[in-house]
């Protein structure tokens, strides 16, 4: 069958349930179409209930929540952020909006996410430089929480705030809490492919009432009480619309349910392929639930005959849209020359994931007949690799 005949199965679409309709209907009723307005006020409460935060504002981008938290603690030029390396580039690009110096802290091999071993020693060089950064960026990748006991003894140690970038892992939790609720402030990201979607968009949460008054302040271009147009400090426009609100306030129904069923994908995946030599998958820590917003797996090229680039192209011919895993922010030619502290002196954990890490089709809209059209080419591919047979795990 040529490619052209088979149907397009993309990584993680947008997955609509039919409840957005009402919420954007009233929008339209009522006229509230700009930034804010009800659907945004209700989004925020609702989403406060349901990770139990005490506050929190709707904003235009997950990128747009950090930057505005960076704000808020103050960060400015010369200072230094520490931040997860194996991320995408919004977790970072907020520091260098600021003036700030990042510096890439190294994963660790059981969540993928920040490594305690390399944090400490980037605090312990800090702190004999006496240079402390303003903040840390903690990143719970594809769903999966960093281990925030140890992130934050180390930071609380330090006097040093953190940041939780929990973009990607609404709807998990690590020891029954709420991810993106451990740090000063947390970070949702509800973009096109995340595990629920306004579009475009994110949510800045804090039990810091104060500091989100500030932040809704900052993100209204900071406009002073005043009866004309009156700015004395500069600011952004931030805020999420009441439309996009609306689609959130339908997508949030559903949440529980797109958490399920995307561990429910994964399931299968391990089902089939941890059978084969050299297929491995993202860990999910003891004590932690992850959403499993996205199915990631390692390729050990010894071991299946295969390399991450040779399965990519592969999966590509037949329609199939698969990544690599995020490269890390301390290779990325934008962040050249800034400091890296690795997992240890002989682990360099964030290259090697990047190296033989692949994200996979991991929608809550796929189906069985497509998902198992992706574990074929995957098994093809390795047994076309071998020649004669699968070589299965003992």
């Amino acid at each position: 069958m040529s490619l052209v005949n088979k149907n397009r199965i993309l990584l993680s679409p947008p997955h609509l349930s039919g409840h957005e309709e009402k919420y954007i209907n009233e929008a339209f009723k009522t006229n509230w179409i700009a930034p804010l307005g009800p659907n945004v006020d209700a989004f925020e409460k609702e989403i406060c209930q349901y990770v139990r935060a005490d506050d929190a504002i709707a904003v235009s981008s997950g990128t747009a929540a950090i930057h505005l938290a960076l704000s808020l603690l103050e960060v400015k030029r010369g200072d230094t952020v520490f931040c997860s390396s194996l991320t995408f580039v919004a977790s970072a690009n907020p520091i260098i909006y600021q003036g700030a110096e990042p510096v890439f802290i190294d994963s660790e091999p059981e969540t993928w996410n920040m490594s305690p071993q390399a944090l400490e020693k980037a605090f312990k060089i800090a702190s004999f430089e006496g240079k402390l950064p303003k903040a840390v960026i903690v990143v719970n990748l594809y769903g999966q929480s960093a281990k925030m006991d140890e992130i934050l003894s180390l930071c609380n140690k330090y006097g040093v705030p953190v940041i939780e970038d929990a973009a990607e892992s609404l709807g998990s939790t690590y020891k029954g809490k709420a991810s993106g609720t451990f740090g000063r402030f947390g970070i949702y990201s509800f973009n096109g492919n995340k595990i629920i979607t306004t579009s475009g968009g994110g949510m800045l949460v804090s039990n810091d009432t104060d500091a989100i008054k500030k932040a809704r302040f900052l993100a209204t271009q900071a406009r002073d009480p005043a009866p004309h147009y009156q700015h004395s400090i500069m600011g952004f426009n931030y805020r999420m619309s009441n439309v996009l609100a609306g689609i959130g306030r339908g997508q949030l129904k559903m949440l529980e349910d797109r958490v399920k069923t995307r561990r429910f994908i994964f399931e299968r995946y391990k089902k089939e392929l941890d059978m084969i030599h050299g297929i491995s998958f993202m860990p999910e820590l003891e004590n932690t639930f992850s959403n499993r917003w996205l199915s990631v797996i390692t390729i050990d090229e010894q071991e299946t005959g295969i390399s991450t680039i040779t399965l990519l192209q592969s999966l590509a011919e037949e329609n199939i849209e698969a990544r690599p895993v995020w490269k890390p922010l301390h290779m990325q030619p934008l962040f050249k020359g800034y400091r890296y502290y690795q997992h240890s002196e002989n682990e360099n954990i964030s290259e090697k994931l990047f190296r033989t890490g692949i994200c996979l089709p991991s929608g809550s809209s796929l189906t069985k007949e497509d998902q198992l059209r992706v574990i074929n080419s995957i098994k093809n591919t390795i047994c076309a690799k071998e020649q004669i047979y699968l070589n299965y795990k003992i």
